[in-house]
């Protein structure tokens, strides 16, 4: 069984997981996989298991993913079928029976939050409070699964504000959420003391409920698996940098663009 570290772009796709409708991460790589030539059961390859699902527009850099696979299927062999926008970056030899899924221990969501109005004292209360064992069910549509033991890390990079979001799994929508009140606090829109209402029992519905952020800043940062060691494929490595590198001066170039196009203010 071999675990694959892969790096995306989510603005790209419709999520990581298959569905009907649109282009997933995941459609990409099963797409990558049969080229390959690599045995595939029930629609799926053998073997396969993925650390989690990432809803549409998210990026992720460590994305990990298990097959049954034989020894030639290298990340850089992988990422000759994978578009660019989808690197194999590293990879490890793991047990028969493990499970990208539930093996894993501890997954960390990073989300740059653009924020260079917001009080960053108030985001830090926020972040405290929502930091520790609760029933999140007010920060996700899931109706099971929403106990987490989640941390909360703030810091500030120029106008952005860094949010890094540590648990053992995830809920639906639930690091989006955090952010959402986080900002709400730190705007001055909301004090800390709704935070206790928010992981009450009570749900919160209409104007009082949490709106997920926006999905395109929140990055997969890293999933950790005890006692797995992942190899690093040098040259499947640098090809990774180069391409992402390459689409952050394109954005940062269509940034500027975007900036000139309002209308210089006029004095009459």
């Amino acid at each position: 069984m071999r675990t694959f570290r892969v790096a995306y772009d989510g603005t790209d796709y419709r999520g990581f997981q298959r569905q009907p409708h649109g282009e997933t991460v995941e459609d990409t790589l099963f797409t990558a996989l049969a080229a390959l030539d690599i045995p595939f059961e029930d629609g799926a390859p053998a073997g396969y298991s993925a650390a989690g699902r990432t809803d549409a527009g998210v990026s992720a850099r460590a994305q990990t993913v298990a097959i049954e696979a034989p020894d030639w299927l290298t990340p850089r062999a992988l990422n000759g079928e994978l578009p660019a926008g989808i690197r194999a970056w590293a990879h490890a030899d793991v047990d028969e029976g493990f499970h990208a899924t539930h093996d894993a221990v501890e997954r960390t969501y990073r989300y740059f939050l653009y924020a260079p109005d917001l009080d960053d004292e108030r985001a830090e209360r926020a972040a405290g409070r929502l930091s520790g064992a609760y029933d999140f069910h007010n920060f996700t549509p899931d109706s099971t699964g929403t106990e987490r033991d989640l941390t909360v890390r703030l810091r500030r990079d120029g106008p952005f504000l860094v949010v890094d979001c540590v648990a053992g799994g995830f809920a639906r929508q639930l690091v989006r959420r955090v952010v959402s009140a986080v900002e709400s606090v730190g705007l001055g829109e909301r004090e800390v003391a709704f935070l206790d209402r928010a992981l009450g029992d009570e749900p919160l519905d209409g104007p009082d409920g949490i709106a997920p952020a926006a999905p395109e800043p929140l990055v997969l940062l890293d999933v950790a698996y005890p006692g797995v060691e992942f190899a690093v494929d040098e040259a499947a490595a640098a090809s990774a940098r180069e391409v992402f590198a390459e689409r952050r001066r394109r954005r940062l170039s269509e940034a500027r663009v975007a900036g000139s196009l309002a209308p210089e203010t006029v004095d009459r």
